[in-house]
């Protein structure tokens, strides 16, 4: 009798500390100063093409990670919704806030944007991980879904 060996994959979620200069989130205005920090941190040019992050939140609203979801082109990016909550869910956290850059430096939000806001708070309601905010971010402003009356 033959026998076929099986391989699992051991999944696990890495944790790399780094300094910020604050991780505490009360509003866009503080989003968006932590945000430019990752965005320098993790040499993401907020000019060059566009980025995808998910900034984690417990309870107390603190920052407890961020992961970079997508690195796209020069107008887009992809996002796959199941993998940003699967990283929500695996880190415990209680509440997230969507973030990408537009290169062009147009603050305006597509339809695209739109949609996927939409689908990210759906999700989040769901998964009991509330969706606070997505900033879109251009190099010398940003926009606030929550300010704008979006969410």
């Amino acid at each position: 009798m033959k026998t076929t060996t099986t391989y699992l994959n051991e999944l696990s979620i890495t944790y790399n500390k780094k300094l910020f200069s604050n991780t505490y989130i009360n509003n866009s205005n503080t989003t968006e100063r932590l945000i430019r920090e990752i965005y320098e941190q993790t040499s993401s040019e907020i000019e060059l093409k566009e980025y995808f992050f998910i900034i984690l939140l417990n309870r107390a609203n603190e920052v407890i990670g961020y992961h970079k979801l997508s690195e796209g082109g020069i107008c887009a990016t992809l996002v796959d919704i199941r993998i940003a909550f699967a990283t929500a869910l695996k880190s415990l956290a209680v509440g997230m806030i969507m973030v990408h850059n537009h290169p062009s430096g147009n603050l305006k939000p597509s339809e695209q944007d739109l949609k996927l806001t939409r689908d990210f708070k759906a999700a989040g309601e769901l998964l009991e991980v509330k969706v606070f905010d997505h900033i879109i971010l251009t190099s010398d402003s940003y926009y606030s879904f929550i300010d704008e009356g979006k969410m």
